[in-house]
């Protein structure tokens, strides 16, 4: 079963398309039917299936998490305890908690079963830049 790890460097909190990395990946393998299982080895960012077309759906995205889950500086937020890595840590792994590390698309035809204004993309909850490790794995 074909298995990779793509890196992704972020330059902050943001989605990250990599819908593109994905589709050379299940093209590659040669495989016309299966299961792609994309999973992200970290606890401060996660992975999302959004819509690709409209750049103010990222936008609004962006400040719903922000507005929902806002810095541990921010008053709103005094009640938590884990701050020895800056005051973007801790909602960055509650933000994830709320999203999903691993995602699960079908493969038909050779290509990702993906709707026509879909995207797959790496969510940063960070506010530095970071090298991400994504896994996709193609069973059949």
């Amino acid at each position: 079963m074909p298995q990779t790890i793509l890196t992704l460097s972020t330059r902050g909190q943001g989605l990250y398309e990599f819908t593109d990395q994905a589709e050379a990946f299940v093209s590659a393998s040669g495989r016309e039917e299966g299961l792609l299982t994309v999973f992200v080895r970290h606890t401060s960012c996660s992975l999302l299936i959004q819509e690709n077309a409209d750049p103010d759906v990222r936008t609004d995205l962006l400040s719903f998490f922000r507005r929902l889950v806002p810095p541990a500086s921010d008053p709103s937020m005094g009640w938590v305890v884990h701050r020895a890595e800056g005051p973007d840590d801790m909602p960055a792994h509650i933000k994830a908690a709320l999203t999903q590390v691993s995602i699960g698309i079908p493969v038909a035809r050779g290509r990702l079963m993906l709707g026509t204004w879909q995207g797959i993309y790496l969510y940063e909850h960070r506010d530095r830049p970071h090298r991400r490790e994504i896994v996709l794995h193609l069973s059949s």
